[in-house]
């Protein structure tokens, strides 16, 4: 069946706001004459230079990386400290217009769209590293600080912050949506290496949700604020400073790849080092697909199978106990082309595939977009999950390799498909939400790290069910009445 595009968004309304790639109109505008009492405003925060009306600024701040349409804000404010972000809030709260927190934009769920226009809190100028306690092993940071800059500051130190989605994401923007990544299977997610937060909420209220210069290691003091605010992703408030948890340097680290005849060889490999106890701290699944491209575009020679990336820490000693047990049972389960790198340039070869997996699904189809979309289940389930999902990109004759953090049970479709054509944007559209459903049909989320945005928010209701959903509503409605907290996400 062949659709029109006006045919498809009228089948499928959520089209037309989750899978366009031009900037359409938005509903609602700042009208001229308050914009002007607002700018003015505005500048007497923040300075001429902290404001921005230039429509290429604003589109820059309407947009992430997902297919989403870009919604440009009508401002993008750039504060400097928090005193001026609860100043510009206060503005926004008294004009009732919308905030829409911004950091890298690096997102891949449309969660920086100006839904219903208002401002965009651009914090990139709080870069600072703020309070690093190196024997206590935790360090501030402003909202403007990314993952990759931290840890060239704490290079010196022997510590750094694990958590890697990939993106040189800022590291609040990371809280905001509750990110993980590649090292999550031994060091966590964010919800568990957020120790404290400050907020700015939508009426300019300054708290902090431990504690004002809390930091301990673990609290029994009332409710959780930390993690009600890890995944808010900019609907409670804005988040402008993160107290996070660090860990020591590995003295040694191992790579290694390997290759197994099927997805369930792949996976029982996995299971059984977890179960093994082996602490291991990557374990990333490639499909024959992914490989396949990455073969092709990096220059590569790996088998085109179901493929292995792992890589250990730890002291010589633990390694090669680590490294020993794995390659057993990884050769239990049909493993083979065992590759080992102990050395960092051999080991940035090793992974070069893992690395360019993204670049290497684009380029399968030259013009294209890319389009990534993640699940995660229970370990026991994913073989399954992932062999339908195989099965359902061939039915329905789409290019999706499959990438994933399968120490966590989380998979990435890296879908690449061409925008102007209305039927595969249509296709597209329906297998997303059939692999999300396929999740949760197994007890698992629909999303494991992308967050909800505006592509998820109909699946979140039938994750969690109508009464948490309606908690979670309540709790908006307490914490930002008027609704001004980046408005039309997650809920």
């Amino acid at each position: 069946m062949t659709l029109t595009l006006r045919q498809s968004k009228r089948l499928y309304p959520a089209l037309s706001k989750c899978l366009q790639f031009s900037v359409l109109k938005r509903p609602y505008a700042i009208r001229s004459s308050a914009l002007k009492q607002v700018v003015f405003a505005f500048r007497s925060v923040v300075g001429d230079e902290g404001v921005s009306l230039g429509q290429a600024v604003r589109e820059q701040h309407g947009r992430d990386e997902s297919v989403h349409k870009c919604q440009p804000p009508d401002v993008v404010v750039f504060p400097r400290s928090v005193e001026e972000v609860s100043a510009l809030a206060k503005i926004c709260h008294h004009h009732r217009l919308p905030i829409i927190p911004y950091g890298t934009g690096t997102g891949l769920e449309g969660g920086v769209g100006a839904m219903k226009g208002g401002v965009c809190f651009s914090l990139r100028m709080m870069d600072q590293v703020l309070d690093l306690h190196e024997e206590d092993f935790d360090v501030a940071v402003e909202p403007g600080v990314t993952r990759k800059a931290l840890n060239s500051y704490l290079r010196q130190t022997g510590l750094w912050f694990p958590v890697d989605p990939g993106a040189d994401a800022s590291l609040c923007g990371m809280a905001a949506t509750s990110a993980s990544g590649t090292n999550a299977v031994r060091y966590g997610t964010m919800r568990e290496n957020v120790l404290n937060l400050e907020v700015v909420l939508a009426d300019g209220t300054i708290i902090h949700t431990a504690g004002k210069g809390r930091r301990a290691r673990k609290t029994s003091a009332g409710y959780n604020l930390t993690n009600l605010f890890v995944g808010s992703e900019g609907t409670l408030g804005v988040l402008t400073k993160a107290t996070l948890r660090l860990y020591g340097m590995p003295e040694g680290v191992v790579s290694a790849v390997c290759s197994f005849p099927s997805v369930q060889a792949a996976v029982d490999t996995t299971v059984q080092v977890l179960q093994a106890g082996v602490p291991i701290a990557r374990i990333e699944f490639l499909d024959d697909v992914m490989i396949d491209a990455c073969n092709r575009f990096s220059s590569l020679a790996y088998p085109v199978a179901s493929t292995l990336f792992l890589e250990f820490h730890g002291s010589s000693k633990s390694l090669n106990e680590q490294v020993s047990i794995t390659e057993e049972l990884a050769k239990g389960s049909g493993g083979s082309d065992f590759s080992w790198a102990d050395d960092e340039a051999k080991r940035a070869h090793l992974w070069k595939a893992r690395h360019d997996a993204w670049y290497a699904a684009l380029a399968l189809r030259p013009g294209c977009k890319a389009y990534a979309t993640d699940v995660c289940v229970p370990l026991s389930r994913l073989p399954d999950v992932v062999v339908e999902t195989k099965e359902d990109l061939i039915r329905n004759g789409l290019t999706g390799p499959i990438a994933g953090h399968v120490g966590d049970g989380n998979f990435h479709c890296l879908m690449v498909l061409d925008p102007n054509d209305p039927d595969e944007v249509l296709r597209v559209h329906q297998f997303t939400e059939r692999l999300a459903r396929r999740a949760l049909a197994v007890d698992g989320t629909c999303t494991g790290e992308h967050g909800i945005g505006l592509g998820k928010r109909a699946l979140l209701r039938e994750e969690v069910g109508t009464l948490a959903l309606e908690v979670m509503q309540g709790l908006k409605a307490t914490l930002d009445p008027k609704n001004l907290m980046n408005p039309g996400k997650v809920l």
